[in-house]
């Protein structure tokens, strides 16, 4: 796309929407998908690539600082804006026409058909449907392992709109909203010396939502700076992110960089082994930097032909089904193996890598298309009343707006 073209960068969006943020949530999911291939084939131990497949759970980073960035602009926008802040009530209904049919769905089936999740307990279900699997060891279920940082996502889901609140505050002031949305690095940082100090476990509490405040601030602390420039209401230090905006392919090495640095065991163990509280933090602050440098190109700066391409109808499509395709890959995989009669960590890796996809893929356009689609179109409709329009809410992560 022709800059000479395009609006000015500072020019406000009158729907709010960001297109070419969707593909984002695409390679989320195939980051995560590549991530459990990886293991399940035994090729995150191989020497030369292991460390790469193992860090692939980078896309939970890339979800999380998406859905802050996302979730938090609508309150961030109609404060700078002056219109009717989102309501609450509509808020939390969205999110859950959005997430809850097709992850219930999931759950039932994984619960049901997976040999090894049978006989499930009436407190597998229980925990499974609610979103309470992490709050105790051991209990997510074969099929259902990723759904620790959907669990993770819904509890921001729920304490967002108290945060919104605290972060705008009565009045527009992009610098004090910044800072307050960031506020989610002290919160971090406080749990991690919680861990320090041995009052939380790093085999139970690094799956909890306190340990990730810094990467769902950060896209919190974005979306207050793109609003403010948007708006021209930015102090001059916010421009410094469509500056790095206009040199993508400058901000993606770097974080193929750093990426590059996680693979080593500064990061931790590739496996299941629990890290120590250090190479815990610098995972979360590696990937919170990678998260980012993902992240501003494509929602700062002047209309490029890189937004062109994100924005277009494969990659969207890709992201509108990538909450799918997070859901089902496991089952999935899990059944590969189990048509297969495959043990764990044998077979190939692009050849399973790709069955996964396929198969994830047209499961979750089976999910998409009818169930998720026009659930939310049906609720939504039963649910209108004469409001003002609010930006569309993401998809969820880990796919979670991922």
């Amino acid at each position: 796309m022709s800059t000479a073209a395009a609006p000015p960068a500072s020019e406000p969006s009158a729907s709010g929407r960001l297109p070419a943020l969707d593909a984002l949530r695409a390679v989320g999911a195939a980051a995560v998908v590549g991530h459990h291939v990886g293991f399940h084939t035994g090729a995150t131990a191989a020497e030369q690539w292991g460390g790469w497949l193992a860090r692939l759970d980078v896309g939970v980073a890339i979800f999380f600082v998406l859905s802050g960035f996302l979730l938090f602009r609508p309150w961030a926008l109609s404060a700078a804006t002056g219109r009717p802040r989102p309501g609450t009530g509509r808020y939390l209904w969205r999110r859950a026409l959005r997430i809850l049919p097709a992850y219930w769905l999931a759950v039932a089936v994984c619960l049901i058909v997976l040999p090894q999740n049978r006989p499930a307990s009436a407190g597998d279900w229980l925990r499974h449907l609610t979103f309470t699997q992490i709050y105790e060891r051991g209990q997510l279920r074969h099929g259902l392992s990723q759904t620790w940082s959907l669990a993770t996502e819904v509890a921001f889901y729920l304490i967002l709109p108290l945060v919104a609140a605290l972060a705008v505050g009565r009045t527009w002031r992009p610098v004090r909203t910044t800072l307050v949305a960031a506020g989610g690095v002290l919160v971090t940082a406080a749990w991690l010396g919680g861990m320090a100090g041995g009052w939380l476990d790093t085999g139970l509490h690094t799956t909890w939502l306190p340990a990730y405040g810094a990467w769902f601030g950060a896209g919190m602390a974005l979306a207050a700076a793109h609003v403010a420039l948007q708006t021209r209401t930015a102090p001059a230090a916010f421009r410094v992110l469509d500056d790095l905006a206009a040199a993508p392919i400058a901000c993606w090495v770097a974080a193929v960089g750093l990426l590059a640095i996680a693979t080593t065991p500064v990061a931790g163990p590739r496996d299941l082994a629990e890290p120590t509280v250090a190479e815990f933090a610098v995972k979360l602050t590696l990937y919170l930097a990678i998260g980012v440098l993902i992240l501003v190109p494509v929602a700062f700066g002047r209309p490029t032909r890189t937004q062109a391409v994100l924005g277009a109808t494969p990659a969207r499509w890709l992201g509108a089904v990538s909450y799918g395709l997070f859901l089902w890959h496991p089952l999935i995989l899990e059944l590969i193996y189990l048509v297969a009669d495959r043990p764990l960590f044998t077979g190939g890796l692009v050849s399973t890598f790709a069955l996964t996809m396929a198969g994830g893929l047209a499961y979750a356009a089976v999910s998409y298309y009818g169930i998720e689609r026009p659930i939310t179109l049906l609720g939504n409709q039963r649910r209108q009343r004469p409001v003002t329009p609010v930006p569309d809410a993401p998809l969820p992560a880990v796919g979670p707006s991922r």
